[in-house]
């Protein structure tokens, strides 16, 4: 069988790849005359990018009548770059004065990557055409290298809160804590996020709702804290927005839970 390459999608699915590739390229780099922290922020701002290419493929095939088995299994290679790869070197990279043993942060690190191709292998298996594809079972992988990602990226800015003199003692004291605390923070964080994207917790696919024009007022007020908190915090805003989406669901869920069971509790008592 001859195999018909879909122009436009495959374009953009590759794009998707060379993103995932020059992040890592730019995270271990000897080369490129940048601070450390510069270029973890390319780094981060790069997977963003892929990200981009990994939400526009899809539309454009859906748009051109292009779908196919090809694209969809190349769009699974390709994320297992960007989303699985390059957010693993990032964690390994962010061990910039040796707080935690590099073979527990490689450890970590190799998990992550692990974790999002059984995600993605999942999605391919149990995912058919007839799905509406509003909400995904496990933390999308996305979602989770945006997360990591987001950190990377808001490091600059913090060092800035820390070293400006212009920001008040209490807020320099502050982002010296937090910087301090960051590397355990990650690797928890890469831990937490590798477990959620084979976790069976729902979560909503965001772009497909607001590309549909469905915007219920839950999502508006979120939109709008989003946008005063990007005003306010700037790069900051970034790794909070995330963070909200990849612990948001469980927590509701949880909390469902937790009433259900205590609501359940006195009706199998009486």
């Amino acid at each position: 069988r001859r195999l018909t390459l879909a122009v436009l999608p495959t374009c953009l699915t590759l794009g998707n790849g060379v993103c995932g590739m020059a992040a890592i390229a730019v995270a271990v780099s000897v080369n490129l005359e940048w601070d450390h922290s510069t270029k973890l922020l390319v780094a981060g701002v790069l997977i963003f990018v892929g990200m981009m290419f990994d939400a526009l493929d899809g539309s454009a095939a859906r748009m051109t009548g292009q779908e196919s088995e090809f694209g969809a299994q190349l769009d699974s290679l390709c994320d297992a770059i960007t989303f699985g790869a390059a957010p693993a070197v990032i964690v390994w990279r962010l061990n910039t004065v040796q707080v935690l043993p590099n073979k527990l942060l490689w450890a970590i690190g190799v998990l992550f990557a692990l974790c999002v191709l059984i995600r993605l292998a999942r999605f391919n298996v149990e995912t058919g055409e007839e799905d509406s594809h509003e909400t995904f079972e496990g933390l999308p992988s996305p979602a989770a290298a945006g997360t990591l990602a987001a950190f990377a990226i808001a490091m600059p800015e913090l060092m800035a809160y820390q070293n400006d003199a212009a920001y008040p003692v209490y807020i320099q004291e502050f982002a010296t804590a937090v910087l301090g605390g960051s590397q355990y923070f990650i690797a928890a964080l890469a831990l937490t996020l590798a477990y959620l994207m084979v976790s069976r917790f729902e979560y909503p696919h965001v772009a497909r709702q607001l590309l549909r024009g469905r915007r219920s007022p839950h999502q508006i007020g979120q939109a709008m804290f989003v946008v005063i908190g990007a005003l306010v915090l700037h790069w900051l805003a970034l790794p909070i927005a995330f963070c909200y989406y990849a612990f948001g669901s469980p927590i509701r869920t949880l909390i469902r839970r937790w009433r259900h069971r205590d609501e359940s509790e006195p009706a199998a008592a009486a």
